[in-house]
């Protein structure tokens, strides 16, 4: 099966944005364009910075740069799409464009949350064991570690998108969004998603709480270092 094209006749999705003032809509557009162009070129400022300069080699500087670029690729994701849209009476996606943005947008979030989780590690090793902080962080494992998280954040989306293949929609194929997401096209198929819509959301808050305690356990376990160390003067 292709799954670019949808097992049914609908090939677009007409998407509502975020209101139809055409006045509005075009102050909109250049407070999105100004948020946008700010975002790239500050992401795209850390990955020179840190590329080019020597004294920014520690593991610390090193994760800020895959961090850096998918954030400038999150918000390319959706952000480009709605300052086009606001140019236009007539917001429109293909189903190949839908399941694309989707895809991306779990793709990246998976990713960023894995990478944040692994600069907290860092911080982690950096407090709680500063003798050992240059063995254990080596290079190797920092580039390993960047690669699970870019795993990671593949077989999540694979996860979510599997889900949306083989989904039969009955229309209608208006999206109350400025982009498309998986619940928004859930309410589009022809039988009851329910079920789904519930393994989908548990897919996704597992990963969102996993993600949260192991964040807030490493903090804890930061914190009582810290404490620790401060007691012993």
């Amino acid at each position: 099966m292709n799954v670019l094209t949808p097992p049914n006749k609908v090939t677009e999705f007409v998407l509502l944005g975020l209101m139809q003032n055409p006045h509005l809509q075009e102050i909109l557009f250049i407070v999105f364009l100004f948020i946008f162009l700010f975002t790239m070129l500050a992401n795209l400022l850390i990955v020179i910075t840190i590329s080019l300069s020597p004294t920014l080699s520690a593991p610390m500087y090193f994760f800020l740069t895959p961090l850096s670029i998918i954030d400038a690729s999150l918000t390319s994701v959706t952000t480009h799409k709605l300052i086009t849209d606001l140019l236009h009476h007539r917001k429109t996606i293909s189903w190949g464009g839908c399941l694309t943005q989707t895809s991306l947008e779990h793709l990246l979030g998976g990713s960023a949350a894995i990478v944040l989780i692994v600069m907290v590690y860092d911080c982690y090793v950096a407090i709680c064991k500063p003798l050992h902080y240059t063995t254990i962080m080596r290079q190797g494992l920092c580039q390993l570690l960047v690669l699970v998280a870019w795993i990671g954040g593949i077989l999540h989306a694979t996860v979510q998108i599997l889900f949306l293949v083989d989904l039969t929609f009955c229309g209608p194929n208006v999206i109350d969004h400025f982009m498309c997401d998986f619940f928004s096209l859930l309410k589009f198929a022809c039988y009851d998603t329910y079920m789904l819509g519930m393994v989908v959301a548990a897919n996704a808050g597992v990963m969102c709480l996993l993600i949260f305690f192991m964040l807030l356990i490493s903090y804890i376990a930061i914190l009582s270092s810290l404490k620790s160390h401060g007691s012993e003067g």
